[in-house]
């Protein structure tokens, strides 16, 4: 068997990534169109027509057969939509990552645009229609990074570890399990995959760690990505993953949907929407309305992106600016007219990790209005901070009372873990010693080393 055979992939829920095995050693894949990490994003032009997408795409690679018979009863009417959409003058194509971003912005009213689908799996109440259509959008994702491999000049592995949370999140846990479960299983299989397994990410994500211990610790691993946290108490030793049951290892566990993106939008709403008017009052002596500037702001969340480019908030924004107390909401209404709350994001963050290392940076809002800057300091910062670093706290301590027993150790890994004032926050609340892994790539390489130990 050759190493191609195998790969660990990481389907996040902010970013997916691919690793296979080189030379004995880990190699994330360089993805031609997205670098090492794919943003967890997918675009159709209307969902209808996915699955005639994801079918004639398999069709072209003799693999239809089980997509076809599990979707009889859809194909028909998928075909057809596909076939107006080019009728009209549309396009037939899915776009993913930060392509699919892009094509959702040019029109958000008109399209299909599914954000961290990973987040939905675990959904309670979902019907078998709309557990299908995740299975499609899992499965178009998995064919697009299979592409990549292609395009990249490697080969398409048919043995597989899938990462996955301890819990997926839903109203109970067991069920949620099953169902995201058997989406992700589903998928794989229709995409080509001939073997599937699973691993738990935590124990992904420290493995590399875990290999080079010589007693056995309580580890609490934090993994704090883009739009999730998840915090585990886990036994780790020499050897453990080999010989023990997975879930016994596991002593306490605690997810939620707060990560990177909301520092980010903190800090926008609290250091640069203030130059664009958000702190402003009207003649009326009452504040501007607060709600476009954090619907402006709250970029991981849909229904806020549509309400800040609805009709009526710009008619909203144009109204209040003639006023001349209030000339800089202009600001404002110009980011919604050129559709820039993302990029005003990417400077938020870029803000965030400039204050890792210095005590303050400047944002160039020129883009809004010539000449305008906008300083933000790291006081700023760890105001902004307060409410998702009490929520990340809390949620450790709460997977720590679960386990019923203190960490000896904290590993720490996800983009945000990498931020001085996240591990400083840890360092108070608990004065033990931190591990930092790969902040990015921890995961994938875990499930890649497993795969190796478990295929080869």
């Amino acid at each position: 068997m050759t190493h191609s055979s195998i790969a660990g992939f990481d389907f996040g829920t902010s970013n997916c990534a691919i690793g296979v095995m080189a030379d004995a050693a880990v190699q994330l894949v360089e993805l031609p169109a997205h670098g090492r990490y794919m943003s967890s994003t997918l675009f159709a032009p209307q969902r209808e027509m996915m699955t005639a997408w994801l079918f004639k795409q398999l069709q072209q690679q003799q693999l239809h057969q089980p997509f076809q018979q599990a979707r009889r009863g859809q194909l028909p009417a998928s075909t057809r939509a596909m076939n107006e959409l080019k009728l009209d003058g549309y396009g037939d194509s899915l776009e993913f990552g930060t392509s699919a971003l892009a094509h959702y912005l040019e029109d958000p009213a008109d399209c299909y645009y599914v954000k961290s689908p990973k987040s939905f799996l675990g959904a309670s109440g979902l019907l078998p229609p709309q557990q299908q259509q995740f299975e499609d959008v899992v499965a178009a994702m998995m064919w697009h990074l299979l592409c990549q491999l292609d395009q990249a000049g490697q080969s398409r592995p048919d043995k597989v570890v899938i990462g996955r949370p301890i819990n997926f999140q839903g109203l109970n846990s067991d069920d949620s399990n099953r169902q995201a479960l058997q989406i992700l299983q589903n998928a794989a299989r229709f995409v080509g995959f001939k073997q599937v397994e699973f691993l738990y990410e935590p124990m992904a994500a420290g493995l590399a760690y875990q290999q080079q211990l010589a007693e056995e610790q309580k580890v609490l691993v934090v993994d704090i990505g883009g739009g999730t946290s998840d915090i585990s108490l886990v036994t780790m030793g020499p050897d453990y993953l080999q010989q023990r049951n997975h879930q016994d290892l596991v002593l306490g566990y605690a997810g939620v949907r707060v990560g990177g993106n909301d520092f980010d939008i903190a800090l926008n709403f609290q250091s640069l929407m203030p130059h664009l008017g958000s702190r402003l009052i009207q003649p009326s002596g009452k504040p501007v309305p607060i709600k476009p500037y954090w619907d402006a702001a709250a970029i991981n969340d849909l229904s806020s992106q549509t309400r800040f480019y609805d009709t009526d908030t710009r008619r909203l924004l144009d109204s209040l600016r003639r006023e001349p107390e209030l000339a800089e909401v202009g600001r404002l209404l110009t980011l919604a007219n050129e559709r820039q709350t993302y990029q005003l994001s990417a400077y938020a963050e870029q803000a965030k990790i400039a204050l890792s290392d210095q005590a303050d940076t400047q944002v160039d809002l020129g883009f809004l209005e010539a000449g305008l800057l906008a300083r933000v300091d790291q006081a700023q910062f760890e105001t902004s901070a307060e409410k998702a670093l009490d929520t990340i706290g809390r949620l450790a301590d709460d997977a720590i009372a679960q386990a019923g027993c203190q960490p000896d150790v904290i590993f720490m890994t996800g983009g945000t873990s990498n931020s001085p004032l996240v591990q400083g926050f840890f360092r108070q609340r608990y004065g033990l010693p931190l591990v930092a892994g790969d902040n990015f790539g921890s995961v994938t390489t875990g499930l890649t080393l497993w795969a190796n130990h478990i295929y080869c």
